[in-house]
């Protein structure tokens, strides 16, 4: 235990270093691996079992994404993964639910566990060392030095007052305010309780009795007659639902009255993914492996068509998102529905399977697990920010595409992952008042990005990327706005003497986000 109180105070004394009243970078990458290093260190189950191994594998990768590209996502993905690495030390996996729960009562009970833990490093003599003799407790360990140290100090002084010489060398030593070391210490320990938890996890959230009974048998029994009869009943609803998304979605038949195919591509596109999750959910509940529905050829059958109407509701949300980027613009909020329509037709395609191949709902937590972290885990790298910048810019009117005008505001609020798509944009403008406003955007998010990457603590690999790029595109002698000496509003627009900001240019969110 002495070994690990010494790791994460090395820990927290280099996060105190790294982060504090610092911005951050790909720092946080390289303290992620210290980390990492320490739990290796301090568990030794985590370099000799399969899966704490395959966990600080996981959270390794996480660690380069980190360095890459830091984002909150990531460093939850981090989080989850170098815990579940000191958990799988002492426990087993299970299924996706419980160990969820036991990565809850990990946070909890690991920050209540340490105060214990301390007063036992304090109060309960150590181990036996080698040849039989008993180690020093840490307050015994303290009472050996506090003479020597005090008794030290003294004498040091004394000197000092008597020796010019020593008196000068202490005289050149200027020790900080105590007072300013105090929100130091605070937040180093802080991280030191955030990380301690990891070293030491505690016994009760490694037991076997987290997670109570199985989820199967807290389903409820459904008479087989009553789900033949829902199934057929929902499956004439949908049907209903998915005949006229063929007729007017999918075929391209002209909508009655005065609906534009934008206002019923948005409108359906949320509502209809969550009239899927709840057919899964019914599914899930219903018709667990235990349920002698399950195994009734009607029943299987009539599941078997629902989830197919099911991902045909699927397919019309995505067809209905992309009309609406179509005739509007790509957010970040956008690339994500995507993500996670594709994660819900995979979860229903999931929940079929294991009711044809009578797999357990264990198999299925872990499957959907597996998949929801693996399409993370690829959204952290890819930089939805930098997707949504792309597509606007190609598509824009003002660069010759067949979208709407561009939202310059939407751009700036995406700062580095814009740059690119600025340049590309100020490129193919043509020469007049919106140039310069793209050149003016083009600008302040040059300079931010440049501020960013002149101080090492906020220093990111990606960014650094872009500015060579950026500088490469731009060459040495870039074209600059003209001057605006009253500022410029989000979008660029030059602001007049005494004029009242325009209500689009300062509103806070562009209309695209809206």
């Amino acid at each position: 235990m002495r070994a690990k109180l010494i790791l994460a105070a090395m820990l927290a004394g280099l996060a105190e270093w790294l982060f504090y009243n610092q911005w951050i970078g790909s720092t946080i990458g390289g303290f992620a691996l210290a980390w990492i290093v320490a739990l290796a260190i301090a568990t030794p189950a985590v370099r000799r079992k399969r899966g704490p191994v395959f966990a600080a594998l996981i959270a390794t990768a996480c660690a380069a994404i980190l360095i890459y590209d830091p984002g909150f996502l990531a460093w939850s993905l981090f989080w989850a993964a170098i815990s579940s690495a000191a958990l799988l030390a002492r426990s087993r996996f299970g299924d996706a639910l419980r160990w969820a729960q036991r990565l809850l009562l990990h946070v909890f009970a690991g920050w209540i566990a340490w105060f214990f833990d301390i007063i036992r490093l304090l109060r309960v003599p150590g181990g036996r060392r080698r040849g039989g003799k008993r180690g020093r407790s840490l307050g015994g360990l303290i009472s050996l030095l506090a003479l020597p140290v005090i008794g030290g100090g003294v004498f040091l002084a004394l000197f000092a007052s008597a020796n010019p010489m020593i008196a000068n060398v202490f005289a050149a030593v200027t020790l900080p305010s105590p007072l300013s070391w105090i929100p130091r210490l605070i937040f180093a320990g802080m991280v030191f309780f955030a990380i301690w938890p990891s070293l030491r996890t505690h016994p009760y959230v490694t037991g076997r009795g987290i997670g109570g009974a199985s989820f199967e048998g807290m389903l409820p029994a459904v008479p087989v007659a009553t789900i033949i009869l829902s199934l057929i009943t929902f499956n004439a609803i949908f049907a209903l639902q998915n005949a006229l998304d063929l007729i007017f979605l999918w075929s391209g038949a002209p909508l009655p009255g005065a609906i534009t195919m934008a206002d019923y591509a948005h409108r359906g596109a949320y509502a209809l993914i969550a009239t899927a999750l709840l057919a899964g959910l019914f599914v899930l509940t219903t018709l667990s492996p235990r349920n002698p529905a399950s195994r009734s050829a009607t029943v299987r059958l009539l599941v078997t068509l629902w989830v197919g109407q099911n991902l045909l509701l699927v397919a019309s949300s995505i067809l209905r998102t992309l009309d609406y980027i179509g005739s509007y613009s790509l957010t970040v909020l956008r690339v994500s529905a995507l993500a996670w329509m594709v994660l819900v037709g995979l979860g229903l395609v999931l929940i079929l399977w294991r009711m044809l191949a009578n797999r357990s709902t264990a198999w299925l937590l872990n499957a959907n697990a597996l998949a929801a972290g693996i399409v993370i885990m690829i959204g952290c790298a890819a930089d939805p920010a930098a997707i949504a910048s792309n597509w606007n810019v190609r598509h824009a009117r003002e660069a010759g595409g067949p979208g709407l005008p561009i939202d310059l505001c939407y751009l700036h609020m995406q700062g580095a992952s814009a740059l690119l798509p600025l340049i590309e944009l100020e490129g193919r403008a043509r020469a007049g008042d919106f140039k310069d406003r793209v050149r003016a955007v083009r600008e302040d998010v040059l300079r931010l990005t440049e501020i960013g990457q002149s101080d090492w603590h906020s220093w990111t690999w990606r960014n650094a990327r872009r500015l060579e790029a950026a500088k490469a595109a731009l060459g040495d002698r870039p074209a600059r706005a003209l001057p605006a000496p009253y500022g410029r509003s989000c979008a660029g627009t030059a602001y007049l003497q005494n004029q009242i900001t325009p209500l689009a240019d300062n509103r806070g969110y562009s209309e695209s986000e809206r």
